[in-house]
C-alpha cells in the first residue's frame, strides 16, 4: 500500500521517515518530495508498505501523531491517474470550445 505523509518537518530525511513506519511492519520504500529548484523538502512524502493490514494500522496510529514537533497527516495515497480519471474539466452543459483566433480582438 502506498501511504501519503504530510506536514513533515522540513529537516526530516527519508531514513527517519522509514524508521517511523518500520515500527508497524516492513517498509519497501520511503520518499520525501524535494523541490527541484531549491533542493529543499516540500514537507510531504510517500511510504510503501507491502502488507495492507500493517499499513492500515500505521495510518490509523500515525495520523495526527506528533513527529519532530509537528502533527503529521497520514492516509492512503491515491494514484494520480485514478484521482484524475473522473476529471472532466467543467460542466458538460456549458458547451465549450476554444477561443478561436483571439488575436483578432486586439487589432
Amino acid at each position: 500500500m502506498n501511504i501519503y505523509v504530510g506536514s513533515l518537518h522540513f529537516k526530516m530525511n527519508e531514513a527517519e521517515l522509514k524508521e517511523i513506519f518500520e515500527e508497524y511492519g516492513e517498509v519497501t520504500s520511503a520518499k520525501i518530495i524535494i523541490d527541484k529548484y531549491s533542493g529543499k523538502s516540500k514537507g510531504f512524502g510517500f511510504v510503501e508498505m507491502p502488507n495492507d493490514a500493517e499499513a492500515k494500522k500505521a495510518i490509523e496510529e500515525l495520523n495526527g501523531a506528533e513527529v519532530s514537533g509537528r502533527n503529521i497527516i497520514v492516509n492512503e495515497s491515491i494514484e494520480r491517474t485514478e484521482r484524475r480519471s473522473n476529471f472532466r474539466g467543467g460542466d458538460d452543459r456549458r458547451g465549450g470550445g476554444g477561443g478561436g483566433n483571439r488575436r483578432d480582438n486586439y487589432r
